[in-house]
């Protein structure tokens, strides 16, 4: 577990130091990609009840793994931590060799009675590691150092007990054995993946089975957190299966489809004064998000768009640059060139801290629809 744990903290260190990208660019990109050829895999809800109800569900002898995924101390670590942490994967299909990476903190205090937390981050493709939890609402921070931690005072598990997964395979510190994965990912198998998740994990966490459980996320999980939660409800169902006692789901900034989201975007750069007038009139009278077709004068509208904002972080407008140079390059800070996504090719985002089998994905296998911000 002590290799493990070094192994994540330098994965998360170089993330830290040398990420550019966030959530937005590449749910920015999935918009562009929606009118290319080269869509996602996508399933219609109505397709959806037939095949979850009778797929199978993968299930496997967990003992002893609970112990074995228990982490010790985080390299860089502060004194004084109060609570347990867990880390580790869990098996969804072992004929493609596929298995799903997690981060498990408990509560501080009342973990014996406080929820369940799922948090699954979006893109579709970004690290709910290496963002929820390290930069929004686990635990810690990195330090400007990019070598150390320290206590984040907004940290979730003050309340719960929060799961950080990995989700789809080839996400993070989660793989598939099996490559054409990467090609055939789409809303169903990673919910039924996530589910299977779940099923194996309330075996190695046999405490949390009778637990309030809560589905969390932002940005893609528009799609993650209602699939998996109907994916819950329906096999709930069959009394052959563990029953998943789900109270509810929240999502914040969800992506629920393009022709209600993309026109929120526009609306919230002009209404924050980030656009002009004139650019988000030019946006809403020559684009039409519900079709999904583009003209020439529409691009050159939303280039505009985007060339106004200049450099900020437009998910946190408000919070000042980091102007020390010293710092900048070490500080998850909140600058965010979200503009270069316009002019730059889209390999020029690296993936942050790749292992061999993402090297792999990224020269030869990778579908082109998705471009991965995970940190492995």
């Amino acid at each position: 577990m002590e290799k493990l744990a070094n192994l994540v903290m330098l994965c998360l260190l170089i993330f830290c130091k040398f990420s550019n990208a966030n959530q937005e660019i590449y749910l920015h990109r999935l918009f562009k990609s929606r009118i290319s050829q080269n869509f996602p895999v996508s399933d219609y809800w109505e397709n959806l009840h037939e095949i979850r109800e009778s797929s199978r569900v993968y299930a496997a002898p967990q003992d002893g793994l609970m112990q074995a995924d228990k982490i010790e101390k985080l390299p860089g670590q502060p004194d004084g931590v109060d609570f347990d942490q867990y880390a580790g994967y869990v098996t969804v299909d072992p004929q493609a060799g596929r298995a799903l990476f997690y981060y498990f903190v408990e509560s501080p205090e009342n973990s014996s009675t406080n929820p369940l937390v799922l948090w699954l981050n979006g893109g579709p493709g970004c690290s709910s590691f290496g963002y929820g939890a390290m930069e929004e609402l686990g635990p810690f921070r990195v330090n400007s150092d990019g070598r150390t931690l320290f206590r984040n005072n907004y940290a979730w598990n003050k309340v719960a007990n929060v799961i950080f997964l990995e989700s789809p395979a080839g996400v993070g510190f989660s793989y598939s054995n099996t490559p054409s994965d990467y090609y055939n990912a789409g809303d169903t198998s990673t919910a039924n993946d996530t589910y299977t998740f779940l099923i194996n994990w309330l075996e190695r966490f046999p405490q949390y089975k009778t637990r309030n459980f809560y589905i969390t996320g932002e940005s893609y999980a528009g799609h993650y957190a209602p699939q998996l939660a109907y994916t819950i409800l329906l096999n709930n169902k069959n009394p052959n299966r563990t029953v998943i006692n789900l109270k509810g789901i929240s999502i914040g900034n969800a992506y629920i489809d393009d022709w209600t989201i993309s026109p929120g975007y526009y609306d919230y750069f002009w209404s924050h004064a980030m656009n002009s007038d004139e650019t988000h009139k030019g946006i809403f009278t020559f684009c039409n998000f519900e079709n999904g077709t583009e003209s020439d004068k529409c691009n050159n509208f939303i280039h505009k768009a985007y060339n106004e904002m200049g450099v900020i972080d437009t998910s946190n407008i408000y919070a000042p640059q980091c102007q020390n140079p010293v710092l900048k390059n070490e500080s998850s800070g909140s600058v965010s060139p979200f503009y270069l996504l316009l002019t730059l090719p889209d390999f020029f985002f690296p993936s942050l801290c790749y292992s061999l089998i993402d090297l792999i994905r990224l020269t030869s296998l990778i579908p082109a629809w998705i471009h991965t911000c995970n940190i492995t």
